[in-house]
């Protein structure tokens, strides 16, 4: 099986190079061809993957190419992880939008929007080459923000693009932790839109068990999204939300958490990054270990600021292994390639599995997978609660896509504007100002109509 990473030269491959050395199973990935636009980089994450094969005898071969067309030609699967802009152009969507008090995160708020607006263009050319050169390729995307980039893909190649976070797996595998159940023999009830969605069953041999998790006070808050939300909050909405909730119900304290901060996340990755590529480039320099290193330290400082602004104190040391949505790929790739039935949660059109949405909006949700590919699963519907936030936001996704597909710069105010961490249409218009004068790649909508 033949898999190529958009974005190969990420300093996040070596976990999917890792998950595809430990599949023993048949009809395996034997080939990657990692894509990426900078040599460097690329160089850079191959001597990781020499030091990964080491011992590995039938370790999957790497090829490397900066021609896109090359690149996805022949592809069975090809796993899109770009970042359109590169850390630096995260750092920025986040340094304008703290500088007018909103949100900055790349990919809630405003700073979503942004990193939307620039990504969209390329994700959507993409599209439209695989569909072209590799029609029948399965495309798993977790390019950020990753479902309303699935979304822009899909209407270029339908149901052959699937979207995947890690976020839903690991407040699953938190919570089966805190129960000391298997996660392996659970099911989840998960669903809403990516970045914005509630657990809300854990269900064991039929038996939910999240009402006894929410009723144990020391259980409930053992765990990361306990610590962060509280048990008195959690119990209140009857529901486990995506850490990124907190970005919406403590928005206040995430915000001012940010502007206090040393630097922004973005910031801070940049220059651990560029620290990390940097030492690549020096004679015998130990890679796996340089990486693994980087690597603990950006884990050890995930969302830092939101667990300081409640007090949540430290991440949990099994929450530091890092990992998880490259598991997710492996088992979708499976499930798709050798007709291995799995239930997942990802990123697919909705077809009706979350009302009131359309049945084309991409939502996360749990789905059945199987060689025709994933098939969202209709549950329970969402409290009132939740289907304000999901609808809220699908309507801003889609201005988003509207505004990136068409340079329709109304359509992007309106996503800035109507987004519910953005209390103003002025603010939301400096916004737009302020990311068209500091942020490269949004060129096509500075010839608009200013609105």
């Amino acid at each position: 099986m033949r898999l190529t990473i958009l974005g190969g030269g990420g300093f996040r491959v070596p976990l999917v190079y890792r998950a595809l050395l430990a599949d023993r199973g048949p009809g395996r990935v034997t080939h990657v061809t990692l894509h990426d636009l900078d040599p460097r980089r690329l160089d850079a994450i191959v001597k990781v993957l020499r030091e990964q094969a080491s011992g590995h005898d039938d370790a999957p071969t790497v090829d490397v190419t900066t021609d896109l067309d090359v690149a996805v030609a022949g592809a069975d699967f090809v796993f899109s992880a770009i970042r359109v802009g590169g850390l630096a152009g995260r750092a920025a969507d986040e340094r304008v939008a703290l500088e007018l008090g909103v949100l900055g995160q790349e990919t809630v708020g405003a700073g979503g929007i942004a990193y939307g607006l620039r990504t969209i263009p390329v994700a959507v050319d993409i599209a439209r080459r695989i569909a072209r050169l590799a029609p029948e390729a399965w495309v798993i995307n977790f390019t950020n923000p990753a479902g309303v980039v699935t979304e822009a893909m899909s209407h270029h190649l339908g149901d052959r693009v699937i979207g995947i976070c890690d976020s839903p797996v690991g407040l699953g595998r938190r919570a089966c932790g805190a129960l000391g159940v298997d996660p392996g023999q659970t099911w989840f009830d998960y669903a809403g839109l990516n970045h914005l969605g509630w657990l809300r069953a854990i269900r064991v041999g039929g038996v939910d068990m999240l009402p006894r998790l929410l009723a144990d006070e020391d259980a409930l808050t053992s765990f990361e999204e306990g610590k962060l939300f509280g048990a008195d909050w959690l119990r209140s909405l009857g529901a486990l939300p995506n850490e990124y909730l907190h970005y919406y119900y403590f928005n206040r304290e995430a915000v001012a958490g940010a502007r206090a901060a040393e630097q922004t996340r973005g910031a801070f990755l940049l220059d651990q990054q560029s620290r990390f590529y940097e030492r690549m480039e020096t004679p015998g320099a130990p890679a796996f270990a340089t990486w693994d290193a980087t690597r603990l330290e950006r884990e050890v400082t995930y969302m830092a600021e939101n667990r300081e602004a409640v007090d949540a104190g430290e991440r949990n040391s099994c929450d530091l292994d890092s990992g998880g949505y490259e598991k997710v790929a492996l088992a979708l790739m499976r499930a798709i390639a050798l007709d291995e039935r799995a239930t997942l949660i990802l990123n697919v059109r909705g077809r009706g599995a979350l009302r009131p949405l359309d049945d084309d909006a991409v939502v996360e949700t749990n789905c059945h997978v199987d060689a025709n590919g994933a098939r969202p699963i209709i549950g329970e519907p969402l409290p009132d609660h939740a289907v304000g936030l999901v609808t809220a936001v699908k309507a801003v996704e889609r201005d988003t896509i509207r505004a990136a597909t068409t340079g329709d710069r109304a359509a992007a105010l309106r996503a800035f504007a109507l987004h519910p961490l953005v209390d103003s249409v002025a603010v939301a218009r400096r916004l737009l100002d302020g990311y068209l004068a500091d942020v490269p790649g949004l060129d096509y909508l500075q010839g608009a109509a200013r609105v």
